[in-house]
């Protein structure tokens, strides 16, 4: 899931035509008799022994990777649903005629030009020629400085956007962070590992490749001044565990403080590019000494790298929209990165694209025909159980004193619960959309994004916003709002379906409940307070015994090695592993309060908290490539599947009681040594 602590912000009513399907009564679950499938487990496997594969393992030996995937799962699978769910719609709306400047008129048209490829091929570069020219005929660092603040043109490695202030959940800032890197960490960059040393000799090629096709002068010195640039930002970069810190990451400054403080960077040339209000004064640096640093790099840098640097980025990341041999090769290296071996179908990526820039629009048909009020209803039941069984457990636990318990209630009381949908629509009305111009359509919305965050800047906070469109597989806590979101898209089988038997729901989606809610206590989250300000609110003695408690866990998920000489990072995950525990100790303790006393029946031969486990594990099963699980470890905040089972269970008491795992078990753990946190 995802944690939030930058994004944009919000708007208001979208008129669209729709008509919602009749609610049916659930008579069925989905997946099986009563929402798990028997048939994918491995029962050769003893659960204590490996429980990812025991739920999961026939599954696993008999499912093939989709060719264009870099993993596959029930994630991926559900995504797929809503892919094509939104498919129908889309394409349903992109037959019909509509009014100019219409919602309807805007989702077409944006999906029509994106699979459009012959009119894409036969205009070539042009619709790219004005932006080309502009970085080719800069002159000046000031000149690159104001091309990388232009909306719809790459950035460099100074970055900055509209962000919300953790010390005043009332304010947007602008912040500024680290930036620049075409690899997906700075590992890449600096591991003398072979498989990276591969990966950026593939990369300089790539950059050559690219610049080579749009005719730019010495591409091979060019892609190696761009790589070496690029190496030398990685250099200064904070780590990703670093930055996940939001004290560290809270440097706030004015314009006067943020000039003395990195004089080489030509904040001016760039703040009036960005259309910067002279009178706005909320800055916050995000990594504090590395802004610095690159900020010095930038400068010391030729002005020649930097437009080989713009040149080249900018045909990367338009590439979906220019001619096929960009497109190809864009494709050709990132499948070095993923593994992934053929490009997703051109609707697929399209639907991405008009998800990305209209969501809302589309949402708004999305919800009208796939989401039903009763499931709504009842996920608001089920978060109230999480909240009220998460109430009990910290009432009861042995590691914390009355103060900080008094403070850690009244942030649960004060959580924030976001259903399916957003209450207002967002409003389109400023994102001009033109027929048959896909490339000036992605920029006419990064510059209407723009538009939208700077006509915030000097306003109260929209508290009703939502950052991921109905339509989305995921889920969020945004811990300055203190509020946890879950999209209409994940609330489906396997995490949730009316028909399905309560054990699997509330260990699918109550664990992922309790998972969001346990962002607002993990070791970063558990920073801000019940207002959303970052306020330490624990007494010193129960701030270390927590901390002494996620070093352990910390400990155990850095033991874990997936690929030979990488492990998991247990810094860089520790606020996703303090969520999937939390999250499935918590929905344990409501289901068993759903239960009023009674002995939940047996199904299939399985008891009721067997089958709370079971319905957690079936959430999680998953498939991946080297390449891609290399990635993740290296970049993401989340622990691979496998660990999100069996890094977690074993620190859970009735997981063994239900299952009777005894000492001889492969994952066994001694008491002692479990983590119990929340």
């Amino acid at each position: 899931m995802l944690s939030i602590r930058r994004a944009a912000f919000a708007a208001s009513l979208l008129v669209l035509a729709a008509v919602p399907l009749p609610a049916l009564a659930a008579e069925k679950a989905v997946i099986g008799a009563w929402g798990f499938d028997t048939a994918t487990m491995d029962t050769s496997v003893r659960p204590g022994d490996d429980f990812f594969k025991y739920v999961n393992g026939t599954w696993i030996k008999n499912t093939t990777m989709p060719a264009d995937k870099a993993r596959y799962g029930a994630f991926d699978a559900l995504r797929d649903k809503s892919e094509a769910d939104v498919r129908a719609t889309i394409e349903e709306i992109a037959k019909l005629q509509h009014e100019p400047g219409s919602a309807g008129q805007k989702v077409g048209d944006f999906y029509n030009a994106f699979l459009d490829v012959a009119a894409i091929e036969a205009r070539g570069l042009e619709p790219a020629r004005a932006d080309l020219d502009a970085i080719a005929a800069a002159a000046t660092i000031q000149d690159i400085a104001v091309l990388m603040a232009r909306p719809g043109i790459p950035g460099g490695p100074v970055g900055m956007g509209v962000g919300l202030d953790s010390k005043n959940p009332d304010a947007y800032t602008i912040d500024v962070a680290q930036s620049g890197l075409g690899l997906p960490d700075r590992d890449y960059y600096l591991r003398d590992d072979a498989q990276f040393a591969d990966i950026r000799t593939a990369y300089a090629a790539y950059i050559e490749q690219i610049l080579t096709m749009a005719d730019y002068p010495q591409p091979k010195e060019s892609a190696a001044a761009i790589l070496a640039v690029e190496t030398a930002i990685a250099t200064e970069s904070w780590e990703r565990a670093r930055r996940r810190d939001p004290n560290a990451t809270y440097n706030p400054m004015t314009r006067a403080e943020l000039r003395a403080f990195a004089p080489d960077f030509p904040w001016d040339a760039a703040f009036e590019a960005m259309q910067l209000p002279a009178s706005f004064e909320r800055f916050v640096v995000n990594e504090k000494d590395a802004v610095q640093k690159l900020a010095a790099i930038f400068a010391a840098t030729p002005v020649e790298t930097w437009k080989a640097y713009l040149t080249f980025h900018y045909l990367d990341a338009y590439a979906g929209v220019l001619p096929k041999a960009y497109d190809d090769a864009a494709f050709a290296f990132a499948s070095k990165i993923s593994g992934q071996e053929e490009q997703r179908e051109r609707w697929k990526r399209g639907i991405g694209a008009v998800n990305r820039t209209l969501g809302e629009a589309v949402g708004e048909l999305y919800v009208a025909r796939y989401f039903s009020p009763e499931s709504k209803a009842e996920m608001l039941k089920l978060v109230e159980n999480l909240r009220a069984a998460y109430k009990a457990r910290i009432e009861a636990l042995d590691w914390m004193g009355p103060e900080t318990k008094t403070q850690a209630l009244a942030k649960l009381a004060a959580f924030r619960v976001k259903i399916g949908y957003p209450d207002t629509w967002r409003d389109y009305s400023d994102l001009e959309v033109v027929a048959g111009d896909a490339l000036g359509n992605m920029k006419r919305a990064a510059a209407y994004e723009w538009r939208r965050d700077l006509a915030r800047l000097d306003k109260p906070t929209d508290k009703d916003e939502w950052f991921m469109s109905p339509q989305t597989v995921n889920a969020y806590y945004n811990p300055i709002f203190n509020e946890i979101v879950f999209p209409a898209a994940i609330l489906q089988a396997p995490f949730f379906d009316l028909a399905a038997d309560p054990a699997i729901n509330y260990g699918a989606i109550g664990a992922v409940i309790g998972h969001e809610m346990g962002h607002g206590f993990d070791d970063q989250g558990a920073k801000f307070d019940a207002t959303g300000n970052l306020r330490n609110w624990w007494t010193a003695e129960d701030e270390a015994r927590f901390k002494e408690r996620t070093k352990t866990l910390g400990e155990q998920y850095a033991a874990f090695e997936p690929l030979p000489g990488i492990h998991v990072n247990g810094e860089l995950t520790m606020g996703e592993n303090i969520g999937d525990l939390g999250g499935i100790s918590v929905a344990h303790e409501a289901y068993m309060m759903s239960l009023n006393g009674a002995e939940a029946p047996v199904l299939d031969g399985f008891t009721g908290e067997q089958r709370f486990f079971l319905g957690y594990a079936q959430v999680w099963r998953s498939i991946q490539r080297d390449e891609s699980l290399r990635n993740q470890i290296l970049s993401d905040p989340h622990s691979p599947p496998m660990y999100r089972v069996n890094g977690v269970v074993p620190n859970v008491d009735d997981w063994y009681a239900a299952f009777g795992v005894e000492q001889d078990a492969k994952m066994f753990m001694a008491p002692e040594k479990r983590v119990r946190i929340w």
